[in-house]
């Protein structure tokens, strides 16, 4: 997934990185919020993240641990979910590349199978990751 931002790399990384801003803008469709966000910034640490449906109260949760943290360029992790909708574990790969004022951030997920990326494709992870991306575009100006 690539998506450009029109905003300074370190201010996406921040955006990345920073619980208080995380929770701002990392919510998938429209009737969700971040109930839990903890992230412990550094090669080894470890994030956990939990979602709750507003309309039924149910919820989401997912963590991992960073196996690459380089401000602010890149960052590796692992992705698990707490009820798992595809097998076994993620590697997430978000590298950010700024070029005259704008930051490209490209997100490479690698899953254990080409038959559990196929499933993910299929599911609405895209329509989720696509809302909270605009929701990132929207925040990165009251950064600044």
């Amino acid at each position: 997934m690539t998506r450009v931002f029109d905003a300074p790399r370190r201010l996406v990384f921040d955006a990345l990185t920073r619980p208080e801003l995380l929770k701002r803008w990392l919510l998938g469709p429209p009737g969700w919020e971040m109930v839990v966000c903890e992230l412990d910034p550094k090669v080894g640490g470890a994030y956990r993240y939990v979602w709750r449906r507003e309309s039924d109260g149910s919820s989401m949760g997912m963590g991992g641990v960073l196996r690459e943290f380089v401000p602010p360029e890149r960052l590796v992790a692992t992705e698990k979910f707490d009820q798992a909708w595809y097998p076994g574990e993620a590697l997430v790969t978000q590298v950010l590349v700024e070029q005259g004022g704008q930051t490209t951030l490209t997100v490479t997920i690698l899953y254990e199978s080409q038959e559990t990326r196929d499933g993910v494709l299929k599911s609405p992870m895209e329509e989720g990751v696509a809302a909270s991306y605009d929701r990132l575009a929207d925040l990165l100006p009251t950064l600044a």
